[in-house]
């Protein structure tokens, strides 16, 4: 008697179970196409067009399934327990939440609800539940979807549940594509209890690896990125916490590969895909840096998304910025850095160095030049400053560096650079092409010697005419001469700005 009321002896029988089961746990309307049913050796069903819809929503359903298996013993069907399900064709569309409240709220007032059938009353567990090339879509909001917005789309190739049930938490693991930058995630954990109102509130928590990722689709970028990490929260509200390892990263308007490590938390919102970096920790090189922000989508008809971080750089090496944006090996210059700036890098198909925003701040302690004939120069400039007209042989000078710059279009602007060596202090401005490496900028520098004292015999008595030209303004002795810079970085032209020297003079 037990068995003969727990297994269903008829197809018709069985769907009339299986609707009202998934319709009680659900809250839906269920839709079921073909079902057959053999019970002999084993019970086994099979069908297709299966839909579960929100109560009065003639939308795309929450749930659909193309085909599906059901495998179970007599035994379990009594414990209510089902051995196996395959499906194939699933698709899990999460509506965005304003809606999912409306529905819910429709259906309480109603009182609506569906009754189940007394002879299948009790949780029916699956043991294990698998499914090949599923679909998690998550829809944007109403404004978004006004706005043009598309939802966001994961592809599950493959994912296999355990303990398949409506009021507890699902083992599972899965392998799921990612768009852009491609490559496969693996990840497993926890899903559930579904949530009838709002199924994006549903929990989920686990782990993830996410190997060979090409960053070559990004357009003046590259590298081969892995990651992995863990996740909690919920389908809409994911909160992340990972690493990630570029060992080739590179920019193509550098054009050196060169490691880099990060670890990150972040959270993602599955509504939209937008990403919010609660804190990322980036090491390369010698060099490390925290940096806070988001990537989003900047809205109606724009492919693509916005990256902004506030960069906080306090344990830096100059040489290795200028690995990421210099193509000269080894970089121009040496030395400590530290760098705050606003980083904005809009979506678009142009280059990165074309795209790339900054807005910031930098001081370069202790540095010197790589270019032996530029920093014989610049100990020329310090000697020379002082007033010293045989060359000395000694160290290096040392050199500091702060100001503020911005960058955009391609563009490196300085708007106030202060330069110091022994000796000398230089004001400059102006600015740098990434791409074509053209130098135009502006200076001022006051040296702690006058204009003759720097150099010798015939050429300095001729000199001492002039003197009063280069007069500083600050009142001190010394000299203030007005020079600007020209060509390109691999062959810097220095020249006096004639211009500048003789309107200081009248």
């Amino acid at each position: 008697m037990i068995i003969a009321a727990a297994v269903p002896l008829s197809s018709d029988a069985l769907r009339r179970r299986i609707v009202a089961e998934l319709s009680q746990r659900m809250n839906a309307d269920i839709e079921l196409g073909d079902l057959d049913l053999h019970l002999f050796p084993r019970l086994r069903a099979s069908g297709g067009a299966l839909r579960v819809r929100q109560h009065g929503d003639g939308d795309e359903p929450l749930i659909s399934v193309s085909h599906f298996v059901l495998d179970a013993d007599l035994l379990g069907v009594v414990r209510h327990r089902i051995a196996h399900v395959q499906l194939v064709g699933l698709k899990i569309v999460i509506p965005p939440k304003n809606k999912s409240r409306d529905a819910s709220d429709a259906v309480a007032t109603t009182g609506d609800r569906p009754q189940t059938d007394p002879s299948f009353e009790g949780d029916v567990v699956v043991d294990t539940l698998e499914s090949t090339d599923a679909q998690l879509v998550i829809m944007p909001d109403r404004e978004d979807q006004q706005k043009g917005k598309k939802p966001s789309i994961w592809a599950i190739h493959r994912l296999k549940m355990r303990d398949v049930g409506a009021r507890s938490a699902m083992p599972f693991d899965a392998t799921l594509t990612n768009a852009i930058p491609p490559g496969d995630i693996v990840t497993s954990g926890t899903f559930g209890p579904w949530k009838v109102e709002v199924p994006g509130d549903t929990p989920l928590a686990g782990q993830y690896v996410f190997d060979h990722a090409d960053l070559n689709v990004f357009r003046g970028i590259g590298g081969t990125l892995s990651s992995r990490g863990t996740f909690g929260g919920a389908l809409d509200y994911i909160d992340v916490n990972g690493e990630t390892d570029t060992p080739d990263f590179v920019i193509d308007v550098g054009g050196h590969p060169f490691p880099m490590h990060t670890k990150f938390h972040t959270i993602v919102d599955g509504t939209n895909g937008n990403t919010y970096l609660k804190e990322i920790d980036v090491d390369f090189l010698k060099s490390s840096f925290v940096a806070r922000g988001a990537v989003y989508d900047e809205g109606e008809h724009i492919p693509g998304r916005m990256v902004t971080l506030d960069i906080d750089m306090r344990h830096a090496r100059i040489e290795d910025v200028m690995q990421m944006a210099v193509k000269a090996s080894p970089p121009p210059m040496v030395g400590a850095l530290t760098l705050q700036t606003r980083f904005e890098l809009p979506p678009g198909d142009a280059d990165v160095a074309d795209r790339l925003r900054l807005d910031g701040r930098f001081t370069i302690a202790g540095a010197r030049f790589t270019n032996m004939d530029v920093q014989a120069k610049i100990d020329e400039l310090s000697q020379k400053s002082r007033g010293r007209t045989v060359l000395e042989q000694r160290n290096r000078v040392l050199s500091n560096f702060q100001g503020r710059f911005t960058l955009g279009a391609g563009k490196l602007k300085l708007g106030s650079l202060m330069f110091e060596v022994p000796g000398a202090r230089v004001t400059l401005a102006g600015g740098y092409a990434l791409k074509s490496e053209a130098l135009d900028f502006r200076g001022l520098m006051l040296m702690d010697a006058k204009v003759s004292d720097t150099q010798s015999g015939f050429k300095r008595l001729l000199l001492k005419v002039v003197d009063p030209l280069f007069r500083r303004k600050d009142g001190k002795d010394g000299s203030a001469v007005p020079f600007k810079i020209n060509g390109k970085r691999s062959d810097p032209q220095f020249g006096l700005d004639f211009g500048r020297v003789f309107k200081r003079g009248n």
